[in-house]
C-alpha cells in the first residue's frame, strides 16, 4: 500500500511517498523531489547527447586488427595501427613528406597527359574523375629532391589514381627519369603502388614493361625500389622488382597474379601469408621489410654506402 504525504511541494520538488503501513513492515519514505530531478537531469542528458554529431572520417577502423582509431593520432603515426603495426595505404602527397627533405622536390614532366587511344569505353570520364578526386595528372609524379642534402631523382606512384595502373604516360615518365639519372649522375628512388597495367590501353600498357626494363639496363648508379601495398602484375614485372636494393612495406602484398588465380592454376592450397612482404623477404625476392617511420633514414643509409 503506498500513500502520498505532503503533496503541496511536488510541483517545486517536495513531498514524500509512504510505502508500506503494517506493523510488521513498517514505514519508508522515498523523497519524491529528489527521484523527479534525477529523472529531469537524465532526460537532459540523453537531449544533450541527441544534439552532438560525429563528423565523417574522424574515427578510423584498422583492417587488420578491427580496432577504431582517432584519424588525428593516426595521422601523427603516419598511418601505421599503432596496435597492429597495419600500414594503411597513403597517397604520393604524403610519401613525399616522409621521404624528402621539405621543399626540396621540383617536379619533371607534369605537362605528359594521358590520351586514349583505343577509344576504350568510358575512359576519358574515369581520366576525368581521377584527376578531380587526387589533383593529378597521372598516377605517378616524378623529379629531382633531396634526402638529408643528398639529391637523387625519384619517382612515387598513388594508388589512388585508377589503382596506380601503368599506361603509356606511366611509363614514358619512369624512362625519362631513368634517363636524367643516369644523365645528372643520381640515385634513382622509386616508390611502387600499383595494381598492374592499364587495361584501357591494351597492348600499348603491356609495352611499357620492355621500355622501363630496358632503359634500366642502361642505368649505372644505384636504384632503390620501394613496394608499397599493393605492388603487383606488369609494374612488379618490369621496374618494380629491377632494384639494386628492393625494400617493402611491412605487409605489403607483392605479387604477379592474385593468389586466387595461382590456386586455381597449380591446383594447390597456397602457404599462409604468401606474397606478403615478410614472406617474400624469408624467400628471397626483397630484401629489407622496413616500417615507414624508418623509411626515409633507412635509403639515406643505402645511398650512403652505395653512392
Amino acid at each position: 500500500m503506498a500513500e502520498l504525504v505532503d503533496a503541496s511541494d511536488l510541483k517545486s520538488g517536495g513531498g514524500f511517498l509512504r510505502v508500506g503501513s503494517s506493523p510488521t513492515s513498517g514505514n519508508e519514505y522515498f523523497n519524491i523531489g529528489e527521484k523527479m530531478k534525477w529523472f529531469q537531469k537524465r532526460k537532459g542528458i540523453e537531449k544533450e547527447s541527441k544534439k552532438r554529431e560525429i563528423p565523417d572520417g574522424v574515427w578510423v577502423k584498422c583492417d587488420s586488427c578491427g580496432e577504431i582509431l582517432y584519424r588525428k593520432e593516426i595521422e601523427k603515426n603516419l598511418m601505421v595501427c599503432p596496435k597492429c603495426n597495419y600500414h594503411f595505404q597513403i597517397n604520393s602527397s604524403l610519401y613525399k613528406k616522409i621521404l624528402l627533405d621539405e621543399g626540396t622536390f621540383e617536379e619533371e614532366d607534369d605537362n605528359l597527359r594521358t590520351l586514349d587511344p583505343l577509344n576504350f569505353k568510358n575512359y576519358k570520364k574515369k581520366l576525368k574523375e581521377a584527376m578531380t578526386k587526387t589533383s593529378l595528372n597521372e598516377c605517378i609524379i616524378s623529379g629531382q629532391a633531396k634526402i638529408y642534402g643528398r639529391d637523387i631523382e625519384i619517382c612515387i606512384m598513388d594508388f589512388s589514381f585508377i589503382g596506380g595502373s601503368m599506361g603509356s604516360v606511366v611509363g614514358e615518365k619512369v624512362k625519362r627519369a631513368i634517363y636524367r639519372a643516369s644523365d645528372l649522375n643520381l640515385p634513382l628512388v622509386i616508390v611502387s603502388a600499383s595494381g598492374g597495367a592499364r587495361m584501357h590501353e591494351g597492348i600499348l600498357s603491356l609495352m611499357q614493361m620492355a621500355k622501363t626494363a630496358t632503359a634500366l639496363n642502361k642505368l649505372e648508379t644505384p636504384f632503390i625500389s620501394i613496394l608499397t601495398h599493393p605492388t603487383t602484375a606488369g609494374v612488379l614485372a618490369s621496374y618494380a622488382s629491377l632494384g639494386d636494393i628492393i625494400i617493402a612495406e611491412p605487409g605489403a602484398l607483392i605479387g604477379f597474379a592474385g593468389p586466387r588465380v595461382i590456386k586455381q592454376t597449380i591446383k594447390k592450397e597456397l602457404p599462409e601469408g604468401f606474397q606478403r612482404a615478410e614472406f617474400l623477404l624469408e624467400h628471397g625476392l626483397i630484401d629489407l621489410v622496413v616500417s615507414r617511420k624508418d623509411l626515409r633514414d633507412t635509403v639515406n643509409t643505402l645511398l650512403m654506402h652505395l653512392c
